[in-house]
């Protein structure tokens, strides 16, 4: 088995770097990784981003199409035959067409593949012709991305920082009641392992519901095919000194170490570490409108994400041979068409501040950061409304519950973002003062022209950072 183990390794090794060869020196690959939290937008933003480079009439802020160095762009089947392809074509009947409505959201790893036919740029462009640039683009669940830091952590450490992060909420007072009930120390016995592992779940659900973020394993939440599997069936529980052969928690510890051996570990190495630019989306306005609490757990959530990341510039050499890292990153606020644009520039500043250490370090470490307000499905029109003498800048779309048009004004973001972070970070309960409302839009019926791709806000913006500079 060691042998084996080793020649794997060892042709696996082979493979990368002569894939990295061909993608060096022949036709460059930027391998685009698209995340965030439950219900940011990654299914949408993809979808857009895929029929605006398609159709380029809308992307001005991309400068290989402003130069009009893109010949052609079209989709290809994608180089990874073991990973689903991402169902652009339906996702995009679904946002334009007669009937529009929002897709589902990413529940699994999927990719495409989409070619250009682009000019290069600079002093040699005119002695070269065009060339072949292959942008694979993966999408995967945020949730996935926070249990890479699962793989630095024993059972007890996982299980002291979960409980004590957990011991107050509302949402988790049901599963604390649970554990205390129990006799860790106790012979291990399937239905209350199982017991445990669905009162673990339901907190989970029911904390993300709330606008929690901190809520790992990932695959608690979308289990997939492993669901009811012991990989998945296991909990948090309290440590007390070393765990004794064939008890609950030396059981619990095992199946918690095969989580990170037979998932985690297989996600990092077969997705994750093979990514070069990485796009993060945030809720940032439904963290805002969910409280203070939602707002530091967001936070610390960006954080943790980052340090999943490998953050560096991708020297053509040690691309070869240590392979990639993500040397750009860009922190993305959805849904910016929420908010009338004289509110954009207090949206992006708050999402600078909220992801302020994360930049930090990634640019320390070498990686090219920016962080935006976009919305890559622009919902809403703008209007501005006369109220008790004041004129309110308001946006207008089709509600998604009821299907009817109302005009909506969220209240006025603070031009400071320490306004918002100060409280978060002390623990405050609520807002002092201020109302921050939110409502959910449906897509609006389109009528688009030959050449243009669906309306957005800043999306040429985000793709000329994330993979301008490749075109």
């Amino acid at each position: 088995m060691v042998i084996s183990s080793l020649a794997d390794s060892l042709v696996r090794g082979v493979e990368s770097v002569g894939d990295r060869v061909s993608e060096t020196f022949f036709e460059p690959v930027i391998r685009l990784g698209v995340t965030g939290l439950a219900r940011s937008g990654k299914t949408v933003f993809i979808t857009s981003l895929v029929a605006n480079l398609l159709d380029r009439g809308r992307m001005p802020g991309l400068v290989a199409q402003q130069e009009g160095r893109i010949n052609a762009a079209y989709l290809q089947p994608q180089p990874d035959d073991t990973v689903p392809r991402f169902d652009y074509e339906s996702h995009l009947s679904a946002l334009t067409g007669p009937s529009p409505h929002w897709p589902d959201s990413t529940r699994a790893v999927s990719e495409l593949r989409l070619s250009f036919k682009a000019r290069p740029a600079g002093l040699l462009a005119g002695l070269q012709g065009p060339r072949t640039v292959h942008l694979d683009i993966v999408d995967y669940p945020g949730e996935w991305l926070l249990d890479l830091a699962l793989l630095e952590k024993s059972f007890d450490d996982w299980s002291r920082d979960t409980l004590d992060r957990i011991a107050l909420r509302p949402s988790a007072a049901e599963f604390i009641a649970q554990v205390k009930a129990i006799d860790t120390a106790g012979p291990h016995d399937e239905p209350t392992a199982q017991a445990l592992a669905r009162g673990f779940t339901d907190y989970l659900n029911a904390a993300r519901d709330a606008g929690f973020y901190d809520c790992t394993p990932g695959r608690f939440l979308l289990p997939g095919d492993l669901a009811g599997s012991p990989v998945l069936t296991f909990a948090p529980l309290p440590v007390n000194g070393p765990s004794r052969r064939r008890t609950l928690h030396r059981e619990m510890e095992r199946r918690f170490e095969a989580y990170k051996l037979q998932v985690v570990k297989p996600f990092f190495r077969d997705h994750f570490a093979r990514i070069d630019r990485q796009v993060v989306l945030v809720d940032a306005l439904g963290a805002i409108h969910k409280g203070p609490q939602a707002v530091e757990d967001m936070r610390r959530a960006m954080g943790d994400i980052l340090s999943a990341f490998r953050p560096g510039r991708n020297a053509w050499l040690s691309q070869m041979l240590l392979g990639k890292r993500v040397e750009r990153i860009l922190f993305a606020a959805t849904k910016a068409d929420h908010l009338h644009h004289l509110q954009h520039p207090r949206l992006t500043a708050i999402m600078e501040a909220l992801t302020r250490d994360a930049r930090d370090r990634a640019k320390f470490a070498g990686a090219e950061t920016a962080a935006m307000s976009i919305a890559a499905l622009r919902a809403t029109t703008e209007e501005t409304r006369a109220h008790n003498g004041i004129d309110l800048p308001c946006v207008r779309g089709t509600l998604l519950d009821s299907g009817k048009q109302a005009a909506f004004y969220p209240g006025d973001l603070p031009e400071d973002p320490t306004h918002l972070l100060v409280p978060a970070r002390k623990g405050a309960e609520a807002w002092l003062g201020d109302d921050y409302g939110f409502m959910a839009f449906a897509p609006a019926h389109l009528s688009l022209r030959p050449g243009d791709g669906p309306p957005h806000i800043r999306l040429d913006r985000a793709a000329q950072f994330l993979i301008g500079d490749r075109l």
